[in-house]
């Protein structure tokens, strides 16, 4: 499996495009901006996108989907809990940034489902806490978990937003993440690459009292 990330839109959001070495099946998370850079690594590359997958709605993570659905005819995914979120531009924060962006799924998942798109597979963990419908995606068989807004590197996701909990989203981390191996490889929404062990020992957010959001 090869992952490519694309940081992209006003706020830095890394989007991610992965895909299967071997029969070129992609899916792409988080397209948060640039849909034209991202089609353009897609053909470059001589993928054949199966899905858009996103870890939650807020705009920094969406606004490039409705391109990049029209243009590759796929699918685009998110939790149930999530729908809302994507589609409305007073929860997804975009109307609070200037950017009225918005997007209607396809489909939605839930907890603990397991996706399939042609070659790639990955596992549905719900993180709640960043939003009310915020879910990372683990592949398993690569020790790589997507982390979206949930976990970064000695950080979290800040939990001001409308659905936003700090003590949900540290009982998400803990008791959803953490447990994962510690040699998993995190990438997140924002920022650099991080691993589940690194986490556990230095990130101050989820290992000390009194996390201030």
């Amino acid at each position: 499996m090869t992952v490519d990330r694309l940081t992209v839109g006003a706020v830095m959001t890394n989007c991610y495009i992965v895909s299967d070495r071997e029969t070129r099946d992609a899916v792409v998370i988080d397209p948060g901006a640039s849909a034209e850079k991202i089609a353009g690594k897609i053909r470059e590359k001589g993928l054949i996108p199966k899905a858009i997958l996103l870890t939650h709605g807020h705009f920094d993570h969406i606004m490039a989907a409705e391109k990049l659905r029209q243009e590759f005819a796929v699918k685009l995914y998110c939790s149930e809990a999530e729908r809302e979120i994507c589609m409305d531009t007073e929860l997804n924060m975009g109307r609070a940034f200037g950017f009225l962006s918005s997007v209607v799924p396809d489909e939605t998942f839930k907890d603990g489902q397991e996706l399939i798109f042609g070659s790639l597979s990955c596992k549905v963990i719900a993180t709640p806490g960043h939003t009310r419908g915020g879910v990372c995606f683990y592949f398993d068989g690569e020790g790589i978990l997507f982390s979206g807004d949930t976990l970064f590197f000695e950080s979290v996701g800040r939990t001001d937003f409308p659905g936003g909990n700090a003590k949900v989203l540290i009982e998400s981390i803990k008791g959803q993440l953490f447990v994962l191996p510690d040699t998993t490889k995190v990438y997140p929404g924002h920022g650099s690459f991080t691993d589940i062990a690194y986490e556990k020992m230095n990130n101050p957010y989820v290992n000390e009292e009194g996390y201030l959001y």
